[in-house]
């Protein structure tokens, strides 16, 4: 018989650890940083901190203990996990964990197939205080979160049914996975590829100090313009609405998404500094972070401003725009920007490193071959990445929903089948 009872009744929230006081300060425990809370074999429990270093300010825990992220958007993603296999059977962690140790009265695992539920993350998520991108879960919703309260037995059974289903649901998630990592690597070499198939040099062994199949230029030569982005003092630059400002943080994948946390400059800040209003097709290289990433101007970002980005402009006599920012995305060019960086403590790229960077430059007409071709591929990835990423949502909403269901009783677990229950889910 199933009855519903408050979570505090039957588990602890956010307890003391009495093994973490009986620790001598030099002994060493497990350290887990938000960045290693993950479910299943992704969780990283290989680092360590002694007791002294982590005394105060850290989240203390012990195997058998249910680890909830409280803040957002990991509390969304579902990184509950049931920690086992800590070093000396304590470890601490990131502030940002609620604790729940179950009581003699819940399963360990069904307990954690419980916070992972559509509901229990749903409600959670409104529950969340806080300022954007800074919310999180406080430890009352947890305390008063009503839980279907079963037999040991039949919680149990949910528990290895669900660890069963759930385990073929991964496998085909890891898969897919796999999958786009291939895709990732296939769209990488698609630049050197379409060189090759155009009777130039196999990029990976071109050397800087020899001649290949074609002739090959310092970026100064086919460049009217190499200029750094803006880099004087951000303080009240900002304002709502206004002139595009572009950062590093909006370079992804070889291209530009504003999307994320869109800054914007007033026009006339914008027009007393031409040199770094951006035209079309002007091709964008990080300076500092995620060095290697490149992307290129749109009719969007024609006339925006930018920061910590070099702004290449080509001589379009020489050099084709699309043809410089396929090669510099490409592995090869990834890694030619990557030799590029100076600086030990902040890695950055200079300009004037930049400039002498050398090129395979064929023909106009070659070039024009050689980004078709390129782009023909891309297309065929992209196309095949989009049905990968919905396979992907479809598999863990089929993983939700099937944790959903057992938990709350929709189904008789020792006779339900998971492939039935998760119809839909390809391999």
């Amino acid at each position: 018989m199933t009855t519903s009872v408050r979570l505090r009744h039957i588990a602890q929230i956010n307890p003391s650890t009495p093994a973490f006081d009986r620790l001598a300060e030099e002994d060493e425990l497990t350290f887990l940083p938000m960045e290693a809370v993950w479910p299943n074999s992704r969780l990283d429990l290989s680092r360590r901190r002694t007791k002294r270093s982590v005394i105060t300010g850290y989240t203390r825990f012990q195997n058998g203990d249910v680890l909830v992220p409280k803040i957002t958007p990991t509390f969304e993603a579902g990184r509950a996990v049931l920690i086992d296999g800590l070093h000396g059977g304590v470890g601490t962690g990131t502030t940002e964990l609620h604790v729940v140790r179950p009581g003699t009265a819940i399963d360990p695992r069904f307990l954690l197939y419980l916070v992972n539920t559509h509901s229990f993350l749903k409600l959670g998520k409104a529950e969340m205080y806080g300022v954007a991108g800074q919310q999180r879960v406080p430890d009352e919703y947890l305390r008063d979160l009503p839980v279907p309260l079963m037999p040991l037995d039949e919680q149990r059974r949910i528990a290895e049914f669900l660890d069963a289903e759930t385990a073929r649901i991964d496998r085909m998630t890891s898969a897919t996975s796999t999958q786009q990592d291939l895709l990732r690597e296939r769209a990488s070499i698609a630049f050197t590829e379409s060189v090759v198939r155009a009777g130039g040099p196999r990029m990976e062994a071109l050397s800087l100090d020899r001649q290949a199949e074609w002739p090959t230029m310092p970026l100064h030569r086919i460049l009217r313009q190499l200029t750094n982005g803006y880099v004087g003092p951000t303080r009240d630059l900002f304002q709502t609405g206004g002139v595009p400002y572009l950062q590093s943080l909006h370079i992804k994948q070889g291209r530009i998404d504003f999307a994320r946390r869109p800054y914007y400059v007033s026009p006339a800040w914008a027009a007393e500094r031409p040199r770094i209003l951006l035209g079309l097709e002007d091709v964008l290289i990080v300076q500092t972070g995620a060095i290697g990433e490149v992307g290129i101007v749109d009719e969007q970002f024609v006339g925006a401003s930018c920061h910590a980005l070099l702004i290449a402009r080509t001589d379009r006599n020489l050099l084709r725009p699309r043809y410089l920012w396929h090669a510099l995305r490409s592995h090869w060019g990834r890694h030619a920007l990557l030799r590029e960086q100076t600086g030990a403590l902040h890695p950055h790229l200079e300009a004037g490193n930049v400039r002498f960077m050398k090129f395979p430059i064929p023909s106009l007409r070659t070039q024009d071959r050689v980004v078709t071709h390129t782009e023909a591929i891309t297309r065929d990835v992209q196309t095949i990445q989009a049905a990968l990423n919905r396979r992907m949502s479809l598999q863990a909403e089929r993983r939700q929903a099937l944790i959903s269901a057992a938990v709350n009783g929709h189904f008789d677990v020792s006779t339900a089948s998971g492939r039935s229950v998760t119809d839909g889910v390809s391999a």
